[in-house]
């Protein structure tokens, strides 16, 4: 059970792991807190634009955070590559969020001049094999999440600069993409998260999600919805017998909370990592339609997305003393 976490000084994983803006201080306090409430797992976005310029540098950096996560008995799942939000990442220092607005800076790996340049597909694969041959025996890390969400078109934020033909593009590097990580002889399990269409029946998965699902060595799936919805899409997967992770929820204005999800979760003995950990710069305790309707000096009713504030006090008490208890993680075990 953990969280997808970015650190609240970073607003996107280029500032997280570039040399000059990596915060291994910020990142042991906050993983710090995510340990008092029970949490061992963080699902971790990496990024092919600074393996590509620094694959040493960037190597031990991945290596101190997985030093710090383990001191707190924080095992990570590793993504490498994700197709969400702004399709153009630049290196360098990043802008600042947007007033008001939710993951304003967050970028996709590979971007589209990458994705659809077909020369670029060496330095992708050496990214994976490079980082995944890093740490392929290393027992530090949980598993590899090959891509995010690869077939999101982004309609809501940045779809008119996304490159029109992205999803065929991306059917054909994700198999590339899983073989390269077993090629670089991962004893880590390799998956990628289905998260959207009906997958009761083989016959009505998408193209994608039928590549994911072969792929996966355990199912990985997004849920932002009620308790109900969420316990049909885990019986939908159940049937392919193999270990669950969902490894994306909660969005407490869309009816997916911690109250309601996890204990659904453990029914099943379904890993649980919920999206957003402390309050920062990705601004993602705002809804997601904010970026029709920015919440500029304002708070929304209800936060959407992370358990702390930039203090490390629980945005709702009650909450945090659920997650514990279900952890099995007491409050006086966590002092």
């Amino acid at each position: 059970m953990g969280a997808n976490y970015l650190p609240s000084t970073a607003i996107n994983e280029l500032e997280m792991w570039q040399a000059e803006s990596f915060d291994p201080a910020r990142i042991a306090l906050e993983l710090g807190w995510a340990e008092s409430i029970g949490m061992n797992t963080m699902r971790v976005f990496l990024h092919d634009l600074v393996w590509s310029q620094d694959p040493a540098g960037y190597r031990k950096r991945i290596d101190t955070f997985l030093q710090i996560a383990a001191k707190h008995k924080i095992r990570p799942m590793l993504v490498l590559f994700d197709s969400c939000w702004d399709p153009h990442p630049k290196l360098g220092k990043q802008h600042s969020p947007t007033p008001g607005v939710h993951n304003s800076g967050w970028v996709q790996s590979p971007g589209a001049d990458a994705l659809k340049d077909p020369s670029q597909e060496k330095r992708l694969e050496a990214y994976v094999k490079g980082v995944v041959g890093a740490f392929a025996s290393d027992k530090r890390v949980l598993g590899w999440d090959i891509w995010n969400e690869p077939d999101n078109p982004n309609k809501s934020s940045y779809e008119k600069q996304e490159v029109a033909n992205k999803v065929n593009l991306v059917l054909a590097m994700l198999p590339k993409a899983f073989a390269w990580a077993r090629a670089a002889n991962a004893t880590q399990p390799l998956t990628s998260g289905v998260w959207q269409g009906d997958w009761f029946d083989d016959k009505k998965l998408s193209p994608m999600a039928r590549v994911q699902l072969e792929q996966s060595d355990i199912i990985s799936f997004h849920n932002y919805d009620k308790p109900q919805d969420l316990e049909k899409a885990i019986r939908s997967l159940v049937r392919l017998g193999r270990p669950l992770i969902c490894t994306e929820y909660m969005a407490r204005g869309n009816g997916s909370t911690f109250q309601g999800s996890m204990p659904v979760l453990k029914k099943y003995n379904v890993g649980a990592i919920n999206w957003g950990l402390v309050e920062g710069k990705a601004q993602t305790h705002l809804p997601w339609d904010s970026w029709k309707q920015p919440y500029v000096g304002r708070e929304p009713a209800i936060w959407f997305h992370e358990v702390f504030r930039k203090d490390g006090t629980p945005y709702k008490a009650d909450e945090v003393e659920f997650i514990r208890r279900t952890t099995g993680r007491s409050a006086s075990a966590a002092h």
